[in-house]
């Protein structure tokens, strides 16, 4: 039985029952005994019994040493198990990243497009040019209820685009890339919420794709190409800084292949 695992009752015990003994060896034993209960102090983490010289907790694994343990030793508190794993899990985040509102400017180029053509048919009597140009003698009841129907039109198309790039810039918005050295992990999705993710060595290949307008904002598209049966072409869409994302992949994917001895054949 270890001295630390002795209650203070059973280890008075241990001592009345070891001073009846007048030999050296016990008396030895008694000052060795008390010298190591007095040598013990308690985890930071887990409140369990150590020895006082101990860096590394033999019962959580935490670090005595560190940054936080420090911090926690002068503010005399306790962690909460699962911050400590947030903590942690948030020590390995290498980027996390959205895309870039600047990735809809071909989205908003068109948009604006439809919307002129909607306020040509708010502002313009079209029912009048073409009643006069094909000669169809339309009555003025008739040229009436043709302007309530232009009207209605654009105002519906007015509603459509905007509608349209609304929803577009929500979807870019809701879509979150977390990228840590053992997988990439992302949420989409605005009425139905999917998180998924995809272990870094099955990472084969990425490439990256900029087009005009992504060189002027300074955004790109990265893509790759993996062995994921569900995910075999994962895109990172129009991501601000580009190639800091290509080279953040490519590292931790190399390196994810040489701890997990993952060899990717061609």
């Amino acid at each position: 039985m270890r001295s630390q695992d002795i209650s203070q009752l059973e280890f008075s015990k241990v001592i009345g029952e070891r001073i009846s003994c007048s030999n050296s060896r016990c008396i030895s034993d008694i000052y060795v005994m008390v010298s190591i209960d007095l040598q013990t102090k308690q985890c930071l983490f887990c409140a369990e019994t150590i020895q006082a010289q101990a860096i590394k907790c033999r019962f959580c694994g935490e670090f005595l040493n560190s940054g936080r343990a420090k911090a926690l030793e002068k503010a005399g508190c306790e962690p909460d198990s699962e911050s400590s794993e947030d903590e942690q899990a948030d020590d390995n985040i290498l980027l996390v990243c959205r895309p870039s509102l600047w990735g809809m400017a071909p989205a908003v180029v068109k948009g604006l497009f439809f919307l002129a053509v909607a306020g040509l048919l708010l502002k313009l009597p079209i029912e009048n040019l073409i009643n006069n140009l094909l000669g169809l003698g339309l009555t003025e009841g008739q040229a009436l209820t043709a302007g309530r129907y232009r009207v209605a039109a654009g105002l519906g198309l007015v509603v459509l685009v905007v509608l349209l790039l609304l929803l577009k810039m929500l979807r870019l918005k809701m879509t979150r890339y977390e990228i840590t050295a053992e997988r990439i992990e992302w949420g989409r999705g605005i009425f139905d919420r999917r998180v998924d993710n995809l272990d870094m060595f099955r990472v084969i290949d990425l490439k990256m794709r900029r087009t005009v307008f992504d060189c002027i904002f300074g955004i790109g598209t990265v893509g790759l190409i993996t062995t994921d049966k569900t995910d075999p072409e994962f895109v990172f869409q129009k991501i601000r800084s580009p190639r800091r994302l290509y080279d953040i992949i490519k590292k931790a994917s190399l390196e994810a292949d040489r701890r997990s001895g993952v060899v990717h054949l061609e």
